[in-house]
């Protein structure tokens, strides 16, 4: 099993998992990640300053606004705010995180459409914090078609490998 199989059976070992990035504008990956995180039986906790709610459930304004502690946190959203919600993360002492990119796990592969911040992965290292740097859970997570034919092929042009 490769290092980022046995990180994201970590991650996905977590039960209260916060989504940040829901949107109400269009339909969204991180829309998609949270639904299939619902319907797989995870707590989640969506999370957009700019709603109150997300598919009939609260939505909050960050992380320590959420009324408990949660397991795990996924991100899709810009990499600055990616680094605002990991320094959350170390404050909350929550030791998982999961920064989404649509290429995988490569850094710089897809600038323009990724939440990977370097400097967020390194604040999450230097604090113990388990990240995964890319990818996607929807790859993993009872994967569509779609989604595995992704997996498969960024492994096969590694893409899927992490440090």
């Amino acid at each position: 099993m490769s290092k980022l199989d046995t990180m994201v059976q970590g991650f996905l070992a977590q039960k209260k998992i916060a989504v940040v990035g829901v949107s109400d504008k269009r339909e969204t990956g991180c829309n998609l990640n949270y639904k299939k995180f619902k319907d797989a039986g995870y707590q989640v906790y969506a999370v957009n300053p700019r709603m109150t709610s997300f598919e009939g459930d609260a939505c909050y304004p960050d992380l320590k606004s959420i009324p408990e502690k949660v397991d795990a946190v996924f991100m899709l959203t810009n990499p600055r705010v990616t680094e605002q919600m990991v320094q959350q993360c170390v404050d909350l002492g929550i030791k998982h995180v999961w920064m989404h990119c649509m290429m995988g796990t490569k850094p710089g592969l897809a600038a323009g459409m990724t939440s990977v911040s370097q400097s967020a992965v390194e604040t999450c290292k230097a604090n113990g914090i388990a990240v995964i740097p890319g990818s996607c859970p929807n790859q993993f997570l009872q994967p569509d078609f779609g989604h595995k034919m992704m997996r498969g092929l960024w492994k096969m042009f590694g893409f899927m490998s992490v440090n």
